[in-house]
């Protein structure tokens, strides 16, 4: 998984230029016919570093292979461009890839809302049941409108060597814990977490935790369902956020760096031994090989999942999560649900589990993961009290991005907890949820 919220207004301005052409390239999605007959369908996704690029273009070849008439053109686009400029521009011009990458929630109801995408029900039941309730996500009024390839739910990704170096030898079980360790590798000279706060959404993810922590279930439920934030542990989540950063336990820098992107990232500053740890999704051992020197997964790396906060409202054993999914668009040829329930199959899912990218929804395929670390996440999803969808997807794109320029506020000590809450509750103001 891939995740996820940097707001479109930024992201326009960033990549403005890039997305023009990108999209002016895409002339020839929803399956267009050359002259020869044939059915070409253009798909979009975020794979980008590790094994996952290779076995998108091993699925488009052989997909294509098995099916003379039909070409597949696949591209992989950085994560943050292609949910925040690239899909939503493409969509909102009338030109979007026939499949495509998408994270569900609220923003599957917008673009259902839109009429952009295209219902599955009918066309590969099979399919559907193979994921069980992970699809639960993508479905808008008893419909179904992507299918998740992946599932789990996030945590730590630390580095065992230096944990060990600073004198920690299990696990942190409660957050007073987790606090003590931050403490110890501060004290053996160690950067404690890596964040990229310059992609908004990771720093935008503790928040999250504290207010999965802090809120109960029910209050939860409200938030996501109606948009009450009216209960008091919404603003506690930023207060408990920012006296934990008042803490540093981030690297020097955090409001400027990258998640994923280079050596320098979040991501790259755990691959290569210059952070202890750093909380994402279950993606990340995939992200953190692909930063390498030698492109490995390297052997000190493990995972722990977000402990629990004494005396929280919280349920200790919930969990925050999510899945990577793919949808059609509403006017692509039907041969795209033919190459969507191909990259469901078992065979498929098979091998998206030994390429250590992320844990496949279809369970016969969970057999064939090879990275202990991502056993250990299958594992903890399962044993999850509840899995609460990330809060930007539940929420959907204006109360998510609202609330994610408040959290990055919060960082950047621009903003108070208080400020959060409020811009979630004008966003949702103009939300007809």
């Amino acid at each position: 998984m891939n995740r996820r919220s940097i707001t479109r207004v930024a992201a326009a301005l960033v990549t403005a230029g890039v997305a023009a052409g990108m999209l002016a390239g895409c002339a020839g999605g929803s399956g267009d016919d050359d002259a020869n007959g044939k059915v070409t369908i253009t798909w979009w996704h975020n794979a980008t570093s590790g094994e996952l690029p290779a076995v998108w273009e091993r699925v488009a070849k052989d997909f294509s292979k098995a099916h003379p008439n039909v070409i597949v053109k696949q591209t992989g686009y950085q994560n943050e461009d292609l949910q925040r400029t690239l899909i939503p521009n493409a969509l909102a011009a009338g030109d979007p890839p026939d499949l495509f990458q998408t994270w569900g929630g609220g923003e599957t109801r917008d673009q259902v809302a839109n009429g952009y995408l295209m219902p599955l029900d009918d066309k590969i039941p099979d399919t559907i049941k193979s994921v069980g309730a992970t699809v639960n996500g993508w479905q808008v009024d008893g419909k179904t409108y992507g299918i998740p390839y992946r599932f789990g739910i996030e945590g730590f990704w630390y580095n065992k060597d230096l944990f060990a170096k600073a004198g920690i030898t299990e696990t942190p079980t409660t957050f007073a814990e987790l606090k003590t360790d931050v403490k110890k590798l501060k004290d053996a000279g160690i950067t404690p977490i890596a964040v990229g706060a310059g992609d908004k959404w990771p720093a935008a993810h503790w928040w999250y935790q504290f207010a999965l922590h802090s809120c109960s279930p029910d209050t939860l439920k409200a938030g996501t369902g109606s948009f009450d934030f009216s209960d008091p542990c919404w603003v506690q989540a930023g207060e408990q956020l920012k006296d934990f950063i008042g803490t540093n336990p981030f690297q020097d820098g955090f409001l400027g760096t990258a998640a994923q992107t280079g050596a320098g990232s979040s991501a790259g500053l755990v691959a290569n031994g210059n952070a202890a740890m750093e909380l994402m999704g279950d993606w990340n051992s995939g992200v953190i090989g692909g930063l390498t020197p030698d492109q490995k997964v390297p052997s000190f790396l493990s995972w722990f999942p977000f402990p629990g906060i004494e005396g929280a409202a919280g349920d200790a054993k919930a969990q925050l999560g999510n899945g990577d999914a793919f949808a059609c668009s509403k006017n692509a040829p039907p041969e795209c649900a033919d190459l969507l329930a191909y990259i469901m199959s078992p065979e498929i899912q098979k091998k998206y589990a030994e390429s250590g990218s992320g844990i496949p929804t279809v369970a016969s395929a969970q057999a064939s993961l090879t990275d202990d670390n991502l056993k250990l996440i299958a594992k903890a999803t399962t044993d999850a009290s509840f899995v609460q969808l990330y809060f930007d997807t539940a929420f959907g794109t204006e109360v998510g991005n609202a609330m994610n320029e408040g959290i990055v506020n919060l960082f950047a000590g621009k903003g108070s907890a208080q400020d959060i809450v409020d811009k979630m509750t004008a966003a949702a103001k103009t939300v007809q949820h």
